[in-house]
């Protein structure tokens, strides 16, 4: 494959991971605007026309008026109000079709020509179904609100979002091997330690990601506009007792999800923390450099997340906070990458420095 090619390739591979995070940000504005159960058919091909002409605006107005959220929300939209609405959620579904040809298209032709082996084109291909299975999950999440409450399922919307992020990590991983063209693990007693730690950070950090779905879901952001007490405590009552059993709360109890959230936080700080200790003796710039970017992105998190809380969830500062949480989590697959392969060197440490010059006695 010529460099041409190669690079070609790796753009290709880079813009698909540009075009998932445009689609998750999007995606949430969307759902802070209340757009998303605007259209109430899953029509992927003949849904890409919208409606032309006043009598199909008001074939369309009338299916919406037969929702629950029309019912029980929006009984005073007019033609209008609706209009606005549906041109946000019109335009995350063309920008999820867009996407999906971007993919696929280009993966036909790199196949064709045999840019890609065939025998190599398996992952490839993954990334393409997980494309279509997440407008599938997309639409299973609205039918959730079509039916006879006006709010989607916040386990549906959770497992949206971070099948968005699996799609997103694999993506980037592929884009990285090819951008440092190997991906031999990292030699024993090498980087290791930092890369066991990377991987503690991975799984809390999509924890806390798991969560922020599930705040989003549940609308617990709203909950609560003081930070760090909660209704005038550091702990409010009755976190584990608002259903049962108990453990429900953790996943079902708007005011203890958006508690876990907040909290949880600090959780990843302490993760992120311990990565920056495990590879200060590490000498590649560019990792030094992510991990510093890491510790920039989480406190910045934080900061945002309070902000969110304390201004009552605006808009452009819920967006941000969605947005930074993206950047977060591809430092954190970026890190995870470098850390892998096997030419991360680390600095001996002073006592080994000092036995090395000392003379042999032997």
């Amino acid at each position: 494959m010529t460099n041409a090619s190669d690079r070609a390739l790796t753009n290709w591979l880079l813009t698909v991971c540009a075009l998932i995070v445009v689609m998750v940000v999007f995606g949430g504005y969307v759902r802070l605007t209340r757009s998303g159960l605007s259209i109430v058919e899953w029509n992927p091909v003949t849904g890409v026309v919208p409606p032309v002409g006043d009598q199909a605006w008001q074939a369309e107005f009338a299916k919406y008026q037969q929702s629950p959220e029309y019912q029980k929300i929006n009984r005073h939209f007019t033609l209008a109000d609706y209009k606005r609405i549906f041109w946000v959620e019109y335009i995350h579904r063309l920008i999820a079709r867009i996407a999906g040809l971007i993919v696929v298209i280009p993966l036909f032709i790199y196949v064709l020509r045999g840019r890609i082996p065939w025998k190599k084109s398996g992952m490839y291909w993954l990334i393409a179904a997980l494309f279509g299975f997440q407008g599938f999950l997309g639409w299973y999440m609205v039918s959730s609100g079509l039916e006879d409450r006006p709010a989607v399922s916040h386990f549906r919307l959770t497992i949206h979002l971070l099948t968005a992020l699996f799609l997103l990590a694999l993506t980037l991983w592929m884009a990285l091997n090819r951008i440092y063209k190997h991906t031999e693990p990292a030699a024993h007693g090498r980087s290791s330690s930092a890369y066991g730690w990377m991987w503690v950070l991975m799984v809390t950090l999509v924890v806390q990601i798991a969560y922020g779905g599930l705040v989003a879901g549940l609308k617990a952001g709203y909950v609560s506009n003081t930070w760090p007490l909660m209704f005038g405590s550091l702990i409010p009552p009755g976190l584990l007792t608002s259903v049962q059993p108990w453990w429900r709360n953790l996943f079902e109890a708007a005011t203890t999800v958006h508690f876990m959230h907040r909290w949880f936080a600090f959780v990843v700080l302490v993760a992120v923390a311990l990565v920056w200790a495990q590879t200060r003796a590490v000498t590649a710039g560019d990792v030094r450099r992510g991990v510093a970017l890491l510790l920039g992105l989480v406190c910045l998190q934080i900061l945002l997340g309070i902000s969110v809380v304390w201004f009552g969830v605006p808009l452009w500062l819920a967006l941000l906070h969605q947005a930074n949480a993206l950047f977060l989590f591809i430092d954190a697959v970026y890190l995870l990458h470098r850390l892998r392969i096997g030419n991360i060197e680390q600095t001996p440490s002073p006592s080994v420095q000092r036995d090395a010059g000392a003379p042999s006695r032997a």
